[in-house]
């Protein structure tokens, strides 16, 4: 077998390390060495301090000082006391730095974001050289994405943003990789894409770290896991001895408490009122055709899945639904209550929207409380101070998704779930009429995730209309009643749902909810 170098890759130490954040400690007393030729998995609750102890070991949080040389790294026979050194060889992939590209308005060709990672920096700053178009083409190859290299990074889906800078990262040669939850928002073939990846590197000296929270998305070729409890390395060591099946599939606790039906409610029903229709429906993002002459009618009471493969147009369906890009001229889009005259704010004030943009566009020094009171305006942040109303509203709305102990902590303070929590109370905080939720569940513990859709299910329940976006079928909600399929952004099915979500994900035909 061929020996494997490992001195041109980075070993990374963090001894005894404590994270503090505006008071609050996120991590505790951690100590943790990643080697070359080592494949990690991070696991560990929403709010655990994942993201914060991979961005610590990428050097872009410091640690609390009050130890000196908390960190330190070892690189080519030589030992650095802090990252600055090498931070340009670390490699940190999460989904921060997929919003970064979307706030920022970053809309370069795939080509021209993955030349950054060879040119380790943010933006394009020339033109490439042979070598490097080579090494880019390479990098697209191998992900199985080359077909993705002259489009516009804003005009792709979440799964394919996310392997694009996946391309990234790996096009810089990185001597450490940091993967922050990469296979989230994917579907089965971009999971396949990216997990392919994952396994070829098990005859390499790559160090890397893959946090995650499903136990399907852990690779054979993972050698070692650590797993992290409210700050806490409760288990550090070899994979094969790693509690990970039972910290992955760990049951609520309090989903249980929420009252909801056995089934949802099954025979012929009126149909309601239409809320939202669009005829012959075209989309188009950056000169790109997202959607093609869709036709659906959403009414009153239904309960909606939109499914297809990332790049499908299921994000711009359901943006275009609230009213976020408009419809070529050649189609229609109607809604319930808006006429001339009327502005397109009085319904998106009646719609409750859960989607990773937003967590984009909330600036990140708004508390949780200040989050949730947005939505009594559909705004992004607050104009004006908010009322006795809203106030009681949002206090209303955090104490129904336990988000109080979190009420005046900022958006940069938090976890990827316990934002992702926020923002189904900012929706909730109206009792909208439409619940409009894109990848909702994604990204999520098992304990937040039965807990939010518990929740959904329950307000479907009760007839809010619901659309919401899914990958696989596990994940359709209980209460689906009518399912819309995209291929290409075309429609390939539209009408009652022909799929039953059963605990092993196996299909069934169930007779229409509605």
């Amino acid at each position: 077998m061929r020996k494997v170098s490992t001195s041109r890759f980075i070993e990374a130490r963090v001894r005894g390390a404590r994270l503090e954040r505006a008071g609050h400690v996120i991590l505790r007393e951690v100590s943790w060495s990643i080697r070359p030729g080592q494949r990690w998995v991070l696991a560990g609750a929403n709010g655990a301090g994942k993201t914060q102890l991979l961005k610590l070991v990428a050097g872009s949080v410091w640690p609390t000082p009050d130890r000196p040389g908390v960190r330190e790294y070892v690189w080519r026979g030589e030992r650095w006391r802090t990252p600055q050194e090498v931070r340009e060889e670390i490699a940190y992939l999460g989904p921060e730095l997929q919003d970064k590209y979307a706030r920022y308005g970053w809309n370069h060709t795939v080509e021209q974001v993955v030349a950054t990672g060879v040119q380790r920096s943010d933006i394009p700053l020339r033109q490439l050289d042979e070598r490097e178009r080579r090494l880019v083409a390479r990098t697209l190859l191998r992900l199985r994405i080359a077909s993705l290299s002259t489009r516009r990074f804003l005009t792709l889906s979440y799964g394919e943003r996310r392997l694009a800078l996946l391309a990234r990262a790996l096009a810089s040669r990185p001597k450490l990789l940091l993967l922050d939850e990469l296979l989230s928002g994917l579907d089965e073939q971009n999971r396949a894409r990216a997990l392919r990846w994952l396994e070829s590197t098990a005859g390499t000296a790559l160090p890397w770290v893959l946090s995650t929270h499903r136990a399907d998305e852990v690779p054979s070729s993972a050698t070692h896991a650590l797993i992290l409890e409210h700050g806490k390395v409760v288990y550090g060591g070899p994979r094969r001895r790693a509690p990970l099946a039972r910290r992955l599939r760990e049951k609520p606790r309090r989903a249980a408490a929420i009252r909801l039906p056995r089934t949802p409610t099954i025979g012929p029903r009126a149909p309601g009122r239409a809320l939202v229709r669009l005829t012959n429906a075209s989309v188009y993002l950056d000169e790109h055709a997202a959607l093609r002459e869709v036709t659906v009618t959403i009414r009153a009471g239904e309960c909606w899945v939109v499914h297809g493969h990332n790049g499908s147009g299921k994000t711009t369906l359901l943006r275009t639904l609230y009213g976020d890009h408009g419809v070529a001229a050649h189609g229609r889009i109607e809604r319930a209550g808006i006429r001339p005259g009327v502005p397109l704010h009085t319904f998106q004030r009646r719609v409750g929207l859960v989607a990773p943009h937003l967590q984009t566009e909330h600036p990140q020094y708004l508390t949780v409380a200040e989050i949730v009171q947005s939505g009594r305006h559909a705004s992004i942040g607050l104009n004006a101070a908010p009322s006795a109303a809203d106030r009681a509203a949002a206090r209303r709305a955090m104490c129904e998704f336990d988000l109080l102990p979190l009420a005046t902590r900022t958006l940069r303070e938090l976890s990827y779930g316990q934002l992702r929590r926020a923002l189904f109370a900012r929706a909730w905080v109206r009792r909208p009429a439409l619940l409009v939720l894109d990848e909702p569940f994604a990204g999520l513990d098992v304990s937040t995730h039965e807990d939010l859709r518990a929740h959904v299910e329950r307000l479907a329940s009760e007839g809010m209309t619901v659309v919401f976006t899914a990958h696989r079928p596990s994940e359709w909600l209980h209460c689906a009643t009518h399912e819309l399929e995209l291929a290409g952004g075309k429609v390939r099915y539209v009408g009652p749902v022909r799929l039953s979500r059963a605990s092993s994900g196996s299909r069934r035909p169930i007779r229409p909810a509605r």
